[in-house]
C-alpha cells in the first residue's frame, strides 16, 4: 500500500476530500457557488475552527451577523461557535475550506519534519 494518495478535482458544486483521501487529521472540500446561489443554511461547530480560502470569485460570508466581503485571494480563519453562512455574487465564487479540532495543533513545518 501506497504512503500517498492522488485525485483529480473537476468543477464540481462540492468535493469532500476527506472520503476520497481517506483524511485522518482534517475536513478539507472544494466549494463551488454559482452566481447568486448561497449555502442554504447557517451553522456552526462543536469542535472545528474552518479556514476559508477564495481562489475565485466574490461572495459574502455572514459571521454572527456581521456581513464580509470575500473575493479572490482571502483567507479567512472561523472560529468553532461563530454562526457562519456564505453566498455568492453575481459572477460566483469558488473556495477551499479546512476543517480542523481547534487548538489540536502541536507541531508544523520544520518542528514536524524528520530529516
Amino acid at each position: 500500500m501506497k504512503n500517498y494518495q492522488k485525485i483529480h478535482v473537476d468543477n464540481e458544486n462540492r468535493t469532500e476530500l476527506h472520503d476520497v483521501l481517506g483524511l485522518t487529521g482534517a475536513e478539507i472540500s472544494i466549494n463551488n457557488l454559482p452566481a447568486g446561489a448561497g449555502v442554504p443554511f447557517v451553522h456552526a461547530h462543536k469542535q472545528n475552527e474552518e479556514i476559508y480560502i477564495i481562489l475565485e470569485g466574490s461572495g459574502k460570508a455572514v459571521l454572527d451577523g456581521e456581513e464580509v466581503e470575500l473575493t479572490a485571494g482571502d483567507f479567512v480563519r472561523v472560529a468553532p461557535a461563530t454562526k457562519r453562512q456564505f453566498s455568492a455574487t453575481d459572477q460566483g465564487i469558488k473556495y477551499i475550506c479546512i476543517q480542523v479540532k481547534a487548538g489540536s495543533l502541536d507541531s508544523y513545518t520544520a518542528d514536524d519534519a524528520i530529516m
